[in-house]
Order: C-alpha cells, then sequence, then structure tokens
C-alpha cells in the first residue's frame, strides 16, 4: 500500500531550515548543522546510515515545494533553475514540484524527472501515487509543504531527526496545524549523542 511519508532533520526548538535562506544559502543561516549526523552516516555502514537514508526506502515518488527546488519566485522567466542538485539529482524517481507558474516537466540523469503541478497538493499526490506504482511517497519538503499535508491529514508516516541545535527562528515544521499531531504516536525512538531518530504513525482509529 502507498504510504505518504517524511524523514526530515529537525532542531530542538522546531525548525527545519534557519533563517534568510537564498540561492547561495539553500538551508538558511545555520541550516547546515542540521544535518551534520547525515552527512557523516553516509560514510558509515550502520543505524544511522539506515537512518539519514529513510526518505528514499521503497520510494516510488517525491513530492517537494516550490522553495524546495530553487530560489527564484513567480514567473520562471528565462531563468531555467534546474534544481540544487546538479545534472544528477539524488532522487532518481518521478518529483512533483508545487507551484503556481507552470513549466514543462525537467528530465535528468538518473531517472529524475520533475514535473511542476499547479492544481494543489492533492492532485499532486494523486499524481505521485500513479507514479509510485504501490510504492511509497516521499514528502521532500519544504516546511510549509510538509505543513499543508499535514494540515489535509494526509501524511501516513513522520520520521523526525532531532538535532541538539536551537536556531531560535527559521522555517518552524509545526505551526497553525491545530489538533492534527494527536492523531499520531510515537512507534519508534532511537537515539545517538548528535541525533535523536523518532518515527510517528497515524493512529489506527
Amino acid at each position: 500500500m502507498t504510504r505518504l511519508k517524511f524523514s526530515l532533520s529537525i532542531s530542538l526548538d522546531g525548525f527545519v531550515a534557519g533563517p534568510n535562506q537564498s540561492r547561495e544559502n539553500p538551508l538558511g543561516e545555520g541550516g547546515m548543522a542540521l544535518h551534520e549526523w547525515a552527512f557523516a552516516a553516509r560514510n558509515a555502514d550502520d543505524a544511522e546510515a539506515e537512518y539519514a537514508n529513510l526518505w528514499s526506502k521503497n520510494v516510488g515518488a517525491v513530492i517537494m515545494g516550490r522553495n524546495m527546488f530553487g530560489p527564484i519566485r513567480g514567473d520562471w522567466g528565462d531563468q531555467q533553475w534546474n534544481g540544487w542538485w546538479g545534472d544528477d539529482p539524488p532522487y532518481h524517481t518521478p518529483v512533483f514540484v508545487l507551484t503556481h507558474h507552470a513549466r514543462d516537466p525537467l528530465e535528468m540523469q538518473g531517472g529524475t524527472t520533475f514535473h511542476f503541478v499547479t492544481d494543489g497538493i492533492e492532485a499532486a499526490l494523486e499524481r505521485a501515487a500513479e507514479a509510485a506504482a504501490g510504492r511509497d511517497i516521499s514528502l521532500g519538503g519544504g516546511a510549509s509543504t510538509a505543513r499543508q499535508y499535514l494540515r489535509a491529514g494526509l501524511v501516513d508516516e513522520m520520521a523526525l531527526h532531532v538535532t541538539p541545535v536551537l536556531l531560535g527562528q527559521g522555517e518552524p515544521l509545526f505551526e497553525d496545524l491545530g489538533d492534527v499531531l494527536g492523531g499520531y504516536e510515537c512507534v519508534e525512538l532511537a537515539a545517538s549523542p548528535v541525533v535523536a531518530h523518532f518515527t510517528y504513525v497515524r493512529k489506527v482509529a
């Protein structure tokens, strides 16, 4: 069964990116510190590496917001931004980008094709589910996109990698969600000196 899930690094005070995001600093001021554990885990052969790669496990499609794809605002114009990841993005699946501005699909190396969805989160989810063909759908971020799907009650699983970093400001994950979070339960907790991994799933009615 296809599930919608996300795996995000988050500061102890609830931010998934720092303030003042820009083309030169896509994670905002201090935001790179949230991911140091994952960068270190890439060269390891242990449980930390498994957590670092959760976002791609059994994933057949990805959904992300416009800000996650690139820094351009408004109409695409002549700036044909192709993402932060170079010619061979790490997704290797269809990626559905939420935007208000239409653009033709962008085919990259390694099996990644970006599709630009202008008719909302439900339409993106429907297209992603079809593309995933029974595998899971990963919410790649950012915080605003994750909040929209949480608010709509569409997220099945959350992996939160909580780092001992205090950013003070930035992009909050849990904001204006009402009582939505009460519908989830923690099913796994694992911790090291640099990060704590929490897995939440939707409660069975």
